[in-house]
């Protein structure tokens, strides 16, 4: 407890930096995966590919990929940059199947409908397609941030990894508090985050809380 109070700053500024490199990089992520997922599904031939593609991509493992993406984007090997486009690349191939999931579950007679109405491609992804695909969507979106809080903590091995550098801290002094309250921040953020994203789906999705009256009379 005293080390704790001794450094709260340490703690809070790692934390602050975890957050930043994890939620970014699903943002990011999302805006890739949305249009790229909406254009394999009007060319269905594209969707087995991107998503074969993405499954390679996240079985890249995590320290290679931080460690060559300094060589190709020509950063610095302790730019924040890296483990950005690092776990943005994680996001988009783990979420590209979602996302082509969640719009091919739209039923044709909705779609069919929205176009009879005169909903134009762009208006009918908007305002039918991505609100019926939230559920499915928002299933990878859970996954995909919890897998990033985790993946942050990796990037200590090259100077940059918000709570991990706990985790080094810890292990280099041979001292197990910081590596405690790394693991234990490391949990707690990832389940508000998952708190928040449910939170958000049911936000976006008021008609799924909806309850049947006639099921309850009966």
């Amino acid at each position: 407890m005293t080390w704790i109070g001794d450094n709260l700053g340490l703690i809070w500024e790692q934390l602050r930096e975890h957050i930043y490199l994890a939620i970014i990089p699903v943002i990011l992520g999302l805006i890739i995966s949305v249009p790229l997922g909406y254009v394999a599904t009007r060319y269905s031939w594209l969707a087995n590919p991107l998503i074969a593609f993405g499954g390679l991509l996240y079985s890249l493992p995590s320290i290679a990929l931080f460690i060559v993406i300094p060589a190709v984007l020509g950063t610095k090997v302790l730019s924040t940059i890296n483990i950005i486009v690092a776990l943005t690349i994680y996001t988009v191939s783990l979420l590209i199947r979602n996302v082509i999931d969640g719009l091919r579950s739209v039923p044709p007679d909705v779609r069919q409908s929205a176009i009879a109405v005169g909903y134009g491609s762009m208006h009918r992804l908007i305002a039918v397609d991505l609100p019926i695909a939230v559920p499915v969507i928002f299933a990878g979106l859970r996954v995909v941030t919890v897998a990033n809080i985790s993946m942050v903590s990796v990037g200590a091995v090259i100077g940059i990894g918000g709570l991990g550098e706990l985790f080094t801290l810890g292990f280099q002094k041979d001292f197990l508090t910081p590596v405690v309250v790394g693991v234990v921040l490391s949990l707690a953020l990832a389940l508000v985050a998952d708190l928040i994203l449910v939170s958000l789906q049911r936000v976006l999705t008021p008609w799924a809380r909806v309850s049947t009256p006639v099921a309850e009379v009966a």
